[in-house]
């Protein structure tokens, strides 16, 4: 019966008459669902029976479906007084059918099915979604490079291109998906996680059970989309599955999922949908599945490793990757690309790491990045792999198209629209400076290995951006933060670069793609998701955790130390929750700056709980 369906319908089949047809064959599909996406990264589903498609096809497809500006996040875009939004569809990118197994349709007995159509948002006909911001970064990249390439055609020449052989500049992206698995109600063992992690017990191991099936189902259904899953494996998080008392698994365990590479926006709508084939597949299984970058304190989180590239499509059918060299790592525009993203990424981690979640997960010992460094490789011949540095180049040794970036700072909640188009734009940055000012390529190398206090024309003078060693182990927190730069604590300490480096800020700004407007809106959601989280969820959650701190030895048999450590932990308790006439706990503390708006103040006293809550568990 699943060889029936019809799961993608592609763009070249998004004409009214073709549309028609195939909806007319597939009964089964009942609905369509208009797909926008908000600065958040939420995406709409709205559930419109097919009949009313089909009764307007060419409305829809013009832009006849309309939403409300006050239920998606647009702040300061669609206001209460002015929240009409209007959804347009894309035809430029695959639309997928999402098929309920627990609704079988009664005429025709196949479940029940519902054509997500990916869509633009416009507010008073302005384009205001993150797809917008993917979507017109790539096109200022194009237009940048051809009038880069005509201007300086002698740039090509490296590569063995002339600008006449060129059809098409092609971004082209890839992201690899990696989540943790738990039986329902099932509380982490945070010490036999930990332990497994350092010994990498999980990591290649095996899957059992449940898990074995709901992996492989989540890959055979991939497999249907057309979507090409390349593997599915354990992480280094988890523990061995164990039976509780009553004879029911317990589960507890981290997962990756890569598939094929695709044009960047394609790439990011297929990142959406596999998550929902993964949640619902293994919540069938009775799994719940988590895509928070830091589900337990203290143990690996779950990354999003984002792979970027360049490719030129020939008029002979050809494929370049912009990327490559023949006798250096990178091409002239492989180094200007990525020291594009290493000289601006103070203005791109707010769109990459936004929420609190996101910046628990950037610590050191997780192999989680932690610093504004690249690694290229060793040697040109010997391709090299640093895990340690925010971003990496990956080489294959006789493959020029696998030359790209790896970005390991994104995670599962990242928006990756607004992120891509964001580094793409500084890629962009990068390129202009190399080309405009006849970079060689050893030119460009020299210049990303520079050493702290060496001047150069493009990087800061006082920063490394280049390492080929172990970053976590090489250095002390203070070298480290010396030579590569200090990562932000907070949110607010995030969106701070913002305003702080102007310079930086103008260059995501360039061909006004990502506007100021939407810069302060992604902002403003974000600072307020951030204050709403730390002061009705982290602060209930530590609270909890601490009263759970009980002492357990008795007075009339305490050992001396028994005695001194725990006057140390209540004093701890105290200090962070326990008001008294004289003075307020830092969690009083904490939600007065919040009802003051001082959030420089919300994000100092952030810090030093943090710090207090790790001393108190330890």
């Amino acid at each position: 019966m699943l060889k029936d369906l019809i799961y993608t319908i592609s763009k070249d089949n998004h004409t009214e008459k073709a549309l028609k047809e195939i909806l007319n064959s597939h009964p089964e599909i009942r609905f369509i669902s208009a797909v926008g996406v908000d600065l958040c990264g939420n995406n709409t589903d709205e559930k419109i029976p097919i009949k009313v498609f089909l009764n307007d096809i060419e409305g829809f497809l013009n832009g006849a479906i309309q939403t409300d500006g006050s239920s998606i996040v647009l702040p300061g875009i669609a206001t209460l007084d002015n929240a009409k939004v209007d959804m347009i569809p894309d035809p430029d990118v695959n639309w997928y059918v999402d098929y309920n197994p627990d609704n079988i349709d009664p005429e025709t007995g196949k479940p029940v099915g519902t054509l997500r159509i990916p869509c633009f948002l416009y507010h008073s006909n302005t384009p205001v979604d993150s797809r917008c911001v993917l979507k017109n970064s790539i096109e200022y990249l194009k237009s940048t490079l051809l009038d880069l390439f005509k201007k300086y055609p002698d740039s090509l020449s490296s590569i063995g291109v002339k600008y006449d052989d060129i059809k098409d500049i092609v971004g082209t992206s890839a992201t690899e998906l990696e989540f943790w698995v738990n039986t329902p109600n099932n509380k982490p063992e945070v010490e036999d996680l930990s332990t497994s992690q350092v010994l990498k017990e999980q990591y290649w191991a095996r899957t059992k059970g449940a898990v074995k099936t709901a992996l492989e189902q989540s890959l055979m259904t991939m497999e249907l989309y057309g979507f090409e899953p390349e593997m599915g494996h354990k992480e280094v998080g988890g523990i061995q599955a164990k039976v509780d008392k009553d004879g029911n698994y317990k589960i507890m365990e981290q997962l990756e999922i890569d598939w094929k590479y695709s044009t960047s926006v394609q790439s990011v709508d297929n990142e959406a949908f596999i998550k929902n084939i993964v949640e619902e597949t293994f919540k069938a299984n009775g799994l719940n599945v988590t895509f928070k970058a830091k589900p337990v304190e203290g143990i690996a989180g779950s990354g999003e490793h984002t792979h970027i590239g360049i490719a030129l499509e020939l008029k002979n059918g050809k494929t370049v990757n912009l990327f490559s060299s023949d006798k250096s790592f990178l091409s002239i525009f492989g180094y200007g690309s990525i020291m594009g993203i290493l000289k601006n990424y103070e203005v791109l981690n707010p769109f990459v790491s936004s929420t609190t979640d996101s910046l628990r997960r950037l610590k050191p010992g997780f192999e989680a990045p932690v610093c504004i460094v690249t690694s290229i490789g060793r040697s040109v011949d010997i391709p090299s792999r640093n895990r340690s540095v925010l971003i990496g180049v990956v080489r294959e040794t006789g493959n020029p198209l696998a030359t790209r970036f790896e970005l390991r700072a994104p995670n599962p909640n990242t928006n990756t629209y607004i992120a891509l188009g964001a580094l793409y734009l500084a890629m962009t940055d990068g390129i202009e400076y190399a080309v405009k000012n006849n970079k060689t390529e050893d030119e460009l190398l020299k210049e990303l290995s520079k050493k702290k206090g060496e001047a150069a024309d493009y990087l800061e003078k006082d920063r490394e951006y280049r390492s080929e060693i172990d970053v976590f182990e090489s250095y002390t927190d203070e070298e480290r933060e010396a030579l590569f730069g200090k990562a932000p604590a907070t949110v607010y300490e995030n969106f701070t670069a913002l305003n702080k480096y102007p310079e930086k800020r103008a260059v995501l700004t360039k061909g006004d793609v990502l506007k100021d407007k939407y810069i302060e809106s992604f902002k403003t959601a974000y600072i307020e998701k951030w204050i709403v989280e730390l002061n009705h969820r982290v602060i209930n959650k530590y609270s909890k955790e601490i009263r759970s701190f009980k002492m357990l030895h008795s007075i009339d048999k305490a050992l001396d130390i028994d005695v001194a450590n725990w006057m140390k932990i209540d004093d701890l308790r105290h200090e962070l929750m326990k008001d008294s006439y004289s003075n307020k706990s830092l969690f009083t503390k904490i939600k007065q700056a919040v009802e003051e708006k001082d959030y420089k103040k919300v994000s100092d006293l952030q810090i030093v709980i943090e710090k207090k809550m790790a001393e108190l568990r330890a």
